[in-house]
């Protein structure tokens, strides 16, 4: 499908921004080598007091900056770009990226295809190991993000543990069940109907809920590997850091407490009780800052608790907005990756 330029749909590329301006400027530069005309840049600065940073945005074609009083995190920068896009489409991105020029062409062209597209995702590659010459797939995303039914994530190109050689073995686009945040393409009147990120996720999974809620309102999201995305990773928390830990228990589980129906409850929940325990357990055996990782899966547990009449009041909106059985949702999907 070829687009004229006079009818190109919009898109604004929304950036939360937290300190490390260099990186900032690394991907504001790459951006400016984006072929797509219809394209503006919202940077939202989580609370950041960088001197001359609105002059440093200014200097690229169609760029605003945004300023936020506190640091709300990624699901909160990303929320308040969206308050201040009137663009077709949104991507929500990290400022640790680089860009095929082309890449965003090729998600606008895929998502005119398909008028029920909640979200596309790129294919992300490893930025450092790009630099050596090889082409690895990223971590957070790799070729399309999926889940198995007990709501653990993986990604095809990713499991758990093992990160594959890009070989061109997911070279064709599929659906999938979430796209990444590192570049995550989205129509922005869905975004606004499903009300955009959970604001308490602050980072880690909130793109994986916001999906899963627009599945469920029976929208599609889609790989679009001939969009090219590469990503450094590990920019906002390192990996096996006890904060990461922390948000990634408390907010899987709070994700399903909100999008599963009550008879996939009812299965995954006393399951996950028990793995989580068991993942606390494990986490002692991993030095350094073992007594750390392990409270942290406690400390995850307790603040579910704590917040269990919000998680609820959410879900009840969820629910609400449900168009599909979660049958269909998870249709094809394993009870766990192991059994994949």
């Amino acid at each position: 499908m070829t687009l004229s330029a006079p009818h190109l749909p919009s898109v604004d590329i929304i950036i939360p921004h937290f300190k490390r301006r260099d990186m900032l400027e690394r991907c504001l530069d790459s951006l400016a080598e984006t072929r797509y005309p219809a394209m503006g840049i919202i940077v939202v600065d989580n609370g950041g007091t960088e001197a001359g940073l609105v002059f440093m945005v200014k200097r690229y074609r169609n760029a605003r900056l945004v300023r936020l009083g506190e640091n709300r995190g990624y699901a909160g920068g990303c929320n308040e770009g969206l308050k201040h896009s009137t663009a077709d489409y949104v991507v929500f991105m990290n400022d640790d990226t680089r860009h095929d020029p082309l890449w965003l062409d090729r998600l606008v062209t895929a998502a005119c295809e398909d008028d029920r597209t909640g979200a596309l995702q790129p294919k992300i590659l490893s930025l450092k190991a790009f630099e050596k010459g090889q082409k690895v797939f990223d971590y957070a995303g790799a070729a399309g993000g999926m889940i198995d039914r007990l709501g653990y994530p993986w990604c095809f190109g990713r499991t758990f543990s093992a990160i594959e050689m890009d070989r061109g073995q997911y070279d064709k686009g599929r659906e999938i069940f979430w796209a990444s945040g590192v570049a995550m393409f989205v129509n922005r009147s869905v975004a606004e109907e499903l009300g955009g990120f959970d604001g308490e996720f602050f980072m880690q999974m909130e793109e994986i809920d916001l999906s899963w809620r627009m599945k469920l309102a029976g929208y599609t999201i889609r790989s679009v590997p001939s969009s090219l995305i590469l990503h450094e990773g590990g920019a906002s928390l390192p990996g096996g850091s006890a904060e990461k830990i922390y948000f990634n228990h408390r907010n899987n589980i709070a994700m399903l407490l909100k999008n599963l129906g009550i008879p996939g409850l009812l299965l995954v929940l006393p399951l996950r009780l028990l793995l989580e325990v068991a993942a606390a357990l494990f986490y002692l055996t991993q030095f350094p800052g073992s007594l750390a990782k392990s409270g942290a899966v406690w400390r995850a547990f307790g603040d579910t608790l704590r917040h269990w009449a919000d998680i609820m009041k959410k879900r009840r909106v969820v629910q609400h907005t449900r168009q599909l059985p979660d049958r269909t949702v998870f249709k094809g999907l394993p009870l766990t990756l192991l059994l994949r």
